[in-house]
This record gives structure tokens, sequence and C-alpha cells, in this order.
């Protein structure tokens, strides 16, 4: 596998051309007293867009991206980008971390010098890793698929063809969201590779319900209630996504307040973050 270093240096007149987007911002109405329940708030994204504009200093945060160890390579004819960082310990153990939808590598970053370098903050270094963190097909810096077909599968058989190319014949793992997606994939096809397995979403992919499958408990009956419910009133953007994906790709390409208030919507939701 032909792996090279990567360095992130975006084009200044991209740069330029989204200061101009976003100073030629056209703003929608709302409803009075909306807050969050319609979606991403008014008054929240014109003071997002506004730090934006004048205050966000993007090299600053390239060099700090930067400040790790980026690579590429081609896996299967297909570009990959990923961070790869040597433990300093004893004897490091292989972690390759997968990042969910809609984050990307950069979420993962501030685990990696605690996942590498435990000393210096306290812990065992015997409990060191070498941290892969790699981006889905798709997502930051690797190869967009233009052909269908390409999900969970595809990228689970990736993701072990990329770290035996690293030298990892067997590796533990962490995901969420996508990743605990393709993760499953890992597990069921690749199973004793797998040294072991961290996940916030043990859902993901769904087990099998069919014929001959055991009857659920009545634990399990209530999560996939509580399932049912959360994807009534959150998962309007996962039924275009995995429908009629081309259609949102339009004005999510071509509007950057139209893809921040996309994005930032479900980390207001998701996550746990100061009320506004």
């Amino acid at each position: 596998m032909d792996v090279r270093p990567f360095v992130i240096d975006i084009a200044q007149d991209v740069l330029d051309d989204l200061q101009a987007r976003l100073d030629a911002t056209r703003w929608p109405d709302e409803v009075e007293g909306a807050g969050w329940s319609y979606g991403a708030s008014l008054p929240y994204l014109q003071e997002l867009v506004a730090y934006w504009r004048t205050e966000f200093d993007w090299r600053h945060q390239e060099r700090f991206i930067n400040g790790f160890s980026h690579h590429r390579a081609q896996v299967d004819g297909v570009g990959i980008h990923f961070v790869h960082e040597r433990g300093r310990g004893p004897d490091p153990m292989p972690l390759v971390i997968t990042h969910g939808w809609p984050s990307s590598f950069y979420e993962m970053l501030p685990l990696v010098r605690l996942l590498t370098d435990p000393a210096s903050h306290g812990a065992d270094p015997a409990d060191s890793f070498d941290v892969v963190v790699p981006s889905i097909p798709g997502y930051a810096f690797s190869d967009r698929p233009t052909r269908p077909g390409f999900g969970y599968r595809r990228v689970a058989e990736l993701w072990v063809a990329l770290m035996e190319g690293l030298g990892y014949p067997r590796f533990a793992a962490h995901a969420y969201d996508v990743g605990a997606s393709t993760m499953g994939f890992v597990l069921r096809n690749h199973g004793p590779r797998v040294i072991g397995y961290h996940t916030t979403e043990p859902g993901n992919p769904a087990p099998y319900l069919g014929l001959g499958s055991a009857p659920l408990s009545e634990a399990e009956r209530a999560y996939r209630a509580h399932e049912a419910e959360w994807d009534v009133e959150e998962g309007g953007y996962m039924a275009l996504q995995t429908t009629r994906p081309q259609t949102a790709a339009f004005g999510l390409a071509d509007s950057p307040v139209g893809l921040a208030a996309w994005i930032v919507e479900k980390w207001m939701s998701w996550t746990n973050p100061p009320s506004g």
C-alpha cells in the first residue's frame, strides 16, 4: 500500500469565495418564538455566521490540524485520508477510530494525544495506542464515491485493508453513528481481526429481527418503541439523505450557511450545548 504524507492547505481563492458567499447570505424569516422547534434558530445562525465572517481564523485551525500526522493512501482503488499517530508506550495497541455524521476526523483529534501518550496525562504508558483516524469516503480529504452501491460493507473492507497495509493484522476499534454501522460489518465479516470494540451506538447496524430470530425482551421492545419515536421527531434528515441525497446536495454545496444550518441543528439536538 502506497502511503504518502498529506498536508492540509486550502487554496486562498477557496477561502475568498467562502467569504464572499457568507457576505452575500440571503436570510429566511422565522416563525415568531420558534427557537429550535422548527429547525435551526435564525438568531443563533446569524450570530454564528457573524463570528465566521469576522473572527474565525481558518489558517490558525489549519496549523493546529496539521500538527497531527496526516496521510493518504490508495486502498483498493479508493483514496483514503487518515491521521496515524504512534503510541509512546512499550507495546502500543493499534486502534482505529471511525467518526460519524455530521462529524469528521476533526472531532476525534482531542482523543489522539490522550491515547498515544497516556503517561503525559498521568496514566500508565503501558496503556498507549497506535491511533488511526480515517476519513470515511465522501468526508474531508478522502475520495468521494460517484458510483451507486458504495455503502457500509464496502467501507468495512477498506478499513480492514487499510489497517493491514499499515502493519496491523489485528486491531481495536471505536466508532459511533455511521462509523458504528461500518464497524458492524467489520465485526460480522472479520471478527477475529478485532481485539476489542467500543461504541456508543450498539444498535448500528440494526440486528436481524426476521424469521427465526429470538423473541425480543421487554427492554428490547421498549428500545424499539423509543427508536420509532425518535425517527418521527428527528429522522427527517435521514429520510432525505438516504432517498434523495442529490436534491439536498445542490443547496448544501452552494450555500455555506445552508450547510452550517443543516449540521448545527443536529449538534444542538444531539449534544449538550449551552442554551441559546
